[in-house]
């Protein structure tokens, strides 16, 4: 556990961010093995199949995820007001919460998958794969959700190492899974997805006997949890809007994935391959926010807001750095990249447009989500929902519709960086206004700093 609230706060967002954005490296890495093995050994309509499923699984889970970071939000308030008997109780309650609600998320990829993927136009020869794929995915969710759980409160009370060696666990797992399931077992695109489940199982239960074995203020006892409806309410008070918020994001991409659909099997594999690679070289960006929504917490339980500005500096800074460097492995070797997955042309070609005009623009989203992820941990969490309301489906959705006719599947990738830069003119404008500053837990009238930025 770390205390946010004293010591130098450039070392302690550096140091703490970075085995977060090492275990989401991690976890992006064995996505990524997924889609390779999938697409070298099973082809590119497998390839398609498995990407078309990812903005669903978001879509089916990204109202939980988001509730149960506004329970991360309440744990690390509550743990810089030194209230430890209350991060336990909120530990139990978000455990009780996402387990439960893995538990119905499984009900509906097991029943309606085929549905949804009609729904979003999916072409008639991928539905059966992908449905296959979602269905064993999302039933076994609930223990991504468990895992989840253990993992927000590590990082709520600053333990961000942890998680990750769970986390190694899991994808040294996964991939020797997918190799015995795929390439031995022949079970094709339900074999990525077994191995994945059994990977995040393996992960959850073994997460909870290492924290059951030491001396932990939140210990969890899976037959004796807590469910606190005050705290709940708190959680879902901070926790909807940015629920609200992941749910316009995961339909946002679902409604972009229904427009990608439209080009063919071709454009679909290489949005695949390209948005694996977009999700690993992102990870930086958002786990920076991540880290400064847990030091932003503790501070602001603490009353120290002039650490909250120090803090969003410091992060601004080094995302930015991070962003640069991407940017030009990108751009420079993209298209050797997307050769992990395929070796078909034409899908390299897609997935390299579509990577090179996103990438340029990764300052820009960087900016826009260290800036939310601030405003979160100071319990602002209205105004993120409403900026990417604004973003996605106000601007981003319209220009993908539009652009795309004007120039083909190149409009849909223009569309992402013109919805982040009206993200980042909302999102700061908020944060210049200094009112987020009266939405914490124990807000009180205080003389206001001066910003950082």
């Amino acid at each position: 556990m770390k205390d946010f609230t004293s010591g130098p706060v450039g070392r302690q967002i550096l140091l703490f961010s970075l085995p977060i954005i090492m275990g989401n490296f991690v976890m992006q890495l064995y996505q990524i093995v997924d889609s390779a093995i999938v697409g070298r050994y099973l082809g590119k309509e497998a390839l398609a199949a498995v990407g078309a499923s990812t903005p669903v699984v978001f879509a089916v889970i990204a109202l939980v995820i988001g509730v149960g970071s506004g329970a991360s939000v309440v744990l690390s308030q509550y743990y810089g007001a030194r209230q430890y008997d209350k991060v336990r109780l909120t530990s139990d309650t978000l455990h009780v919460f996402l387990v439960g609600s893995g538990l119905v998320v499984a009900l509906v990829g097991i029943f309606f998958s085929e549905g949804i993927f009609r729904l979003i136009g999916l072409p008639q020869e991928l539905i059966p794969l992908a449905a296959d794929y979602l269905r064993i995915y999302l039933g076994g969710i609930f223990l991504l959700f468990g895992f989840n759980t253990v993992a927000a409160v590590l990082r709520g009370v600053g333990d961000s190492k942890t998680p990750l060696y769970f986390l190694l666990l899991s994808a040294i797992l996964n991939v020797g899974l997918d190799l015995l399931f795929i390439l031995v077992f022949g079970w094709g695109v339900a074999g990525a997805a077994w191995a994945t489940v059994a990977a995040q199982g393996a992960a959850y239960f073994t997460a909870v006997w290492y924290i059951n074995a030491g001396k932990s203020i939140f210990r969890i006892d899976l037959l004796k949890l807590r469910f606190d409806r005050t705290i709940f309410r708190q959680c879902i008070n901070y926790g909807l809007p940015t629920g609200v918020q992941q749910a316009f994001v995961a339909f946002g991409m679902v409604a972009l994935m229904g427009i990608v659909n439209g080009w063919g099997t071709d454009v679909i594999a290489g949005y695949s391959a390209a948005i694996r690679v977009d999700h690993l070289a992102v990870i930086p960006s958002m786990n920076f926010a991540m880290a400064l929504t847990s030091f932003t917490g503790q501070n602001v339980g603490a009353g120290h807001l002039d650490r909250v500005h120090k803090g969003l500096k410091m992060t601004m800074i080094f995302s930015s750095l991070t962003c640069v460097a991407i940017t030009a492995v990108i751009v420079l070797f993209g298209a050797d990249i997307l050769r992990i997955f395929t070796v078909d042309p034409d899908v390299i070609r897609v997935g390299t447009e579509y990577l090179v005009i996103v990438s340029l623009f990764y300052l820009i989203f960087s900016a826009m989500f260290v800036i939310n992820g601030m405003l979160r941990g100071a319990g602002a969490v209205i105004f993120p929902m409403f900026s990417t309301l604004v973003s996605l489906w106000a601007v981003r959705i319209p220009a993908a519709m539009w652009l795309s006719r004007l120039m083909g599947e190149q409009g849909i990738w223009w569309s992402v960086p013109i919805g982040w830069s009206v993200g980042l003119a909302i999102a700061y404008g908020y944060y210049k206004s200094g009112k987020w500053e009266n939405h914490s837990i124990f807000a009180k009238n205080k003389k206001k700093p001066e910003s950082a930025l």
